[in-house]
């Protein structure tokens, strides 16, 4: 018996019992569907979470405080003093050798409550300096930023995020208007094109203003604090060059002869990213395995109905024998209608996983959420169908090898 025989034997076989034969199919089906869908929704949140990353800048790199001898030789951990300065930020800025290192500018954050006529919103203030839309790839889209002189006059001028405006003036000017932070009056002189994102860590939600205004006027006495140093790489293939550079220029300023005792800590934007992506994989795996429980579940159902269908055709199995077909021919037979059962299972499984998360995003309850929309991948779309083929290959070889096995004479013989 050809292959051609075969899959015409397999399909009449299972043609003769549509209802069963679609009910089994049914498992198969389900569970190919929950796996294109749970690995969309696990890659739309790693899209997700990679654009999001990615509107930091790419080349961007981090410097946090970090007093690792700590006191009487006790390391204080990640970010738990002050040991970075303005001194520090200079420096960086005045190495021309280091072509590596674009700018660098240094951050002093000031929580507080921002007002303007009878409306209030809460958003962080950031100080720093002129280079900060250069180092974090800001675009302006009204007014301007602020200037050299602002910094060195200690000018109270500020340039808002989309975000800050939307709540804070809705459908007003912003430019020019005054608001104040923690009751201390600022001058709105520009607006961020937005950069998207959602929530209290929106890089949309961001107020920055001169870092000594904000020194003079909302530290409250604490000193020229730098909770941080952002730095920008010439791009993101040199962003390792860069770290190097940056760990070197501090090294030498803190007089530190061993890095491992270093009192401050580096993290770039691909440090990050690389995170999240281990995670959203995680997460994926993780989704796909869950759903792929209902997958066995389904080759369960294909081994129990074959085994029937076994039983049933015992006399049919018996009469191929005794005309001359052979073992092998009775086995491609029986695995054949296996897999074409898991086959077509898989097949309209994946159509509608498929739908499902194409509609998924059109869903009002899901577009008017933060939920990532669903990712369908080709990979996983093959995957899911070598999956359920396998499944009805793996699942159909006992009641496969069952009926190759059967007697001729005691095949005839069975009621």
């Amino acid at each position: 018996m050809n292959i051609f025989e075969a899959l015409r034997v397999a399909f009449a076989g299972l043609l003769a019992n549509r209802l069963r034969s679609s009910l089994t199919m049914l498992g198969i089906l389900i569970g190919v569907a929950a796996v294109i869908l749970l690995v969309a929704v696990g890659n739309g949140a790693s899209v997700q979470i990679n654009n999001q990353i990615q509107s930091l800048g790419a080349n961007v790199i981090f410097v946090y405080p970090s007093n690792a001898r700590g006191a009487g030789g006790v390391s204080q951990g990640f970010g738990t003093s002050q040991t970075l300065t303005m001194a520090d930020v200079d420096a960086i800025n005045s190495r021309q050798q280091d072509p590596d290192i674009v700018a660098a500018i240094p951050i002093a954050q000031s929580g507080g409550q921002i007002t303007f006529a009878n409306q209030n919103y809460f958003a962080p203030t950031t100080g720093t300096t002129v280079d900060f839309p250069q180092v974090r790839d800001y675009q302006i889209a009204e007014g301007s930023f602020f200037t050299q002189d602002d910094v060195t006059s200690q000018h109270r001028v500020v340039v808002l995020g989309s975000t800050v405006v939307t709540n804070l003036f809705g459908t007003t000017d912003p430019v020019g208007q005054t608001i104040k932070i923690n009751r201390q009056s600022f001058r709105v002189i520009g607006v961020f094109a937005a950069k998207g994102g959602s929530g209290l860590g929106s890089q949309d939600n961001v107020v920055v203003a001169p870092i000594t205004a904000v020194w003079a006027y909302l530290s409250g006495g604490r000193g020229k604090n730098i909770s941080q140093i952002v730095a920008s790489a010439s791009s993101a293939n040199t962003v390792a060059q860069a770290e190097t550079e940056l760990t070197t220029i501090l090294l030498q300023r803190h007089q530190i002869s061993d890095p491992t005792q270093a009192d401050f800590q580096l993290q770039s934007q691909q440090d990050i990213l690389n995170q999240a992506n281990s995670i959203a994989t995680a997460l994926t795996l993780v989704l796909g395995a869950i759903a792929g429980i209902s997958l066995v579940v389904g080759g369960i159902g294909i081994m129990n109905i074959m085994l029937v269908t076994v039983t049933e055709r015992t006399r049919e199995i018996g009469i191929r024998k005794a005309i001359g077909a052979r073992w092998r021919d009775v086995l491609t037979q029986f695995l054949i209608e296996a897999m074409v059962l898991s086959g077509l299972g898989g097949a309209l499984g994946i159509a509608l996983g498929t739908a499902l998360a194409v509609e998924a995003p059109h869903i009002p309850a899901i577009a008017s959420s933060s939920f990532p929309p669903p990712v369908v991948s080709i990979p996983s779309v093959l995957l899911a169908f070598g999956v359920s083929v396998g499944i009805g290959l793996f699942f159909g070889i006992y009641p496969a090898n069952r009926a190759a096995r059967l007697h001729p004479i005691e095949a005839l013989r069975h009621e």
